[in-house]
């Protein structure tokens, strides 16, 4: 071997962060922490944005190359979650920081840029016929595993003292409910409203199983992810059907199609929105049927959907770990998930979330799904925290291609469960 060659094999081995040599990577990394603990971030996105892609690239690299945490625990998805929340939860971010990535994050849009930008791309590039296919049937998985959580979390909470439509509308409905915005909030009205007590009453009561049964999920689809490598048959790696193999066109990074893209993912949301104030459900559901009208008739022009897809892939590969990070300090609170965790809460969770993957994956299997993808998008998507979770769910498992689907189930099932706690109220 050649010296050249030798400087090329060492280069090819050199260890890379965020595809930046470590060495440079953590030199970013320090600066940003100087900046940071010296108060010259500076202020909204420019500051909050540095903060979590830095943030996030590292605990990503860590996670995906721990082995326990690689291969069980999510990766580097969960640890951008809560190594994120702990470094709040520890006071070992400034104040300052945690407000100005919170604000980014909430009053900026930021995760609604984010999710809009991976519903538009994800939609407008599934074939047609997949969606179709997979559309007309995707309810009967949902609707399997809510009715078999139901079932088994009310007779776990019935063995162990807490009552069986107790535990139904304080822990199962609550961790199927799509998480805080469209479940916990409208839910511990609903419960004020029927049953009596401040609302925020009942937020403390339910705020505990909504960041369990998210913790829980992403567990469980980092697993599912592991499953699937060692028994292949059982997932489409992200297509949600067997049989319906088409080509995936090879997006390259076009400037100007991700112009396109991005002004897309905007416009879509922005008339979603538009169209909340007439019809009585959440944007990204509205935006989700839209999108899937416009794919199947075919009459948006190709720049669109390949515009479209490009901007997808590209804040899919450069933005999922900063976003995790941001999801981590915003909405991720140690200290109710710490108080929450009995060895009888911890056996309720776990057997509702178990059960909602199982059920959807088997019966997901029986109509015709790969039983990996139908329990992620089915079962996970209707027990993680709505949006934040199926982002965290989809990153540990892998399969972001999934979106469009974790998206119905968090956002249309969440409307179900409170219709069914609306029903269930009235037991007591």
């Amino acid at each position: 071997m050649t010296q050249g060659e030798s400087v090329q094999e060492l280069n090819k081995e050199k260890i890379t962060i965020f595809n930046i040599p470590i060495l440079w990577f953590l030199i970013i990394f320090s600066i940003t922490l100087l900046a940071m603990y010296t108060g010259n971030l500076p202020a909204g996105m420019v500051g909050a944005l540095l903060i979590m892609m830095v943030l996030g690239e590292l605990f990503g690299w860590i996670g995906d190359n721990t082995p326990i945490i690689k291969s069980y625990l999510g990766g580097g998805a969960i640890l951008s979650v809560f190594g994120s929340a702990f470094i709040v939860h520890m006071n070992l971010m400034p104040a300052e920081t945690t407000e100005m990535i919170t604000d980014f994050i909430q009053v900026g849009g930021f995760l609604n840029f984010y999710i809009a930008a991976l519903i538009t791309g994800s939609i407008l590039g599934i074939d047609s016929k997949v969606l179709l296919k997979v559309g007309s049937r995707f309810a009967i998985p949902l609707l399997g595993a809510v009715a078999t959580v139901i079932l088994l979390g009310g007779i776990a909470g019935f063995f162990v003292g807490n009552g069986f439509i107790q535990t139904i509308l304080i822990i199962v409905l609550p961790i199927m409910g799509g998480g805080m915005g469209t479940g916990g909030i409208p839910m511990s009205q609903l419960y004020s409203d029927v049953l009596g007590n401040d609302p925020s009453f009942y937020i403390s009561l339910l705020v505990p199983a909504i960041a369990l049964g998210n913790l829980f999920a992403i567990v469980i689809a980092s697993m599912l992810n592991a499953i699937g490598k060692k028994y292949p048959h059982l997932t489409g790696n992200g297509e949600m059907m067997p049989g319906l193999h088409f080509e995936k066109k090879k997006t390259t990074y076009n400037i100007s199609q991700m112009g396109i893209g991005l002004i897309s993912g905007l416009l879509f949301f922005v008339i979603s929105q538009m169209l909340g104030e007439v019809i009585p459900l959440h944007p990204f559901a509205l935006m989700i049927i839209l999108l899937t009208i416009l794919k199947i008739s075919g009459i948006l022009p190709k720049i669109i959907v390949d515009g479209a897809n490009a901007w997808y892939q590209f804040v899919a590969k450069n933005w999922t770990f900063a976003i995790l990070v941001g999801i981590g300090i915003t909405f991720t609170d140690l200290n109710v998930i710490i108080q929450a965790l009995t060895l009888e809460f911890i056996i309720i969770v776990g057997i509702i979330v178990i059960g909602a993957a199982l059920s959807a994956g088997f019966i997901g299997k029986l109509v015709g799904f790969y039983p990996i993808e139908a329990a992620i998008a089915s079962g996970l998507g209707m027990t993680n925290m709505g949006g934040t979770g199926d982002v965290s769910v989809l990153a540990a498992a892998k399969r972001m291609d999934l979106m469009p689907f974790c998206q119905i189930s968090s956002t249309l099932g969440a409307a179900l469960i409170l219709f069914l706690a609306d029903i269930f109220t009235k037991f007591l």
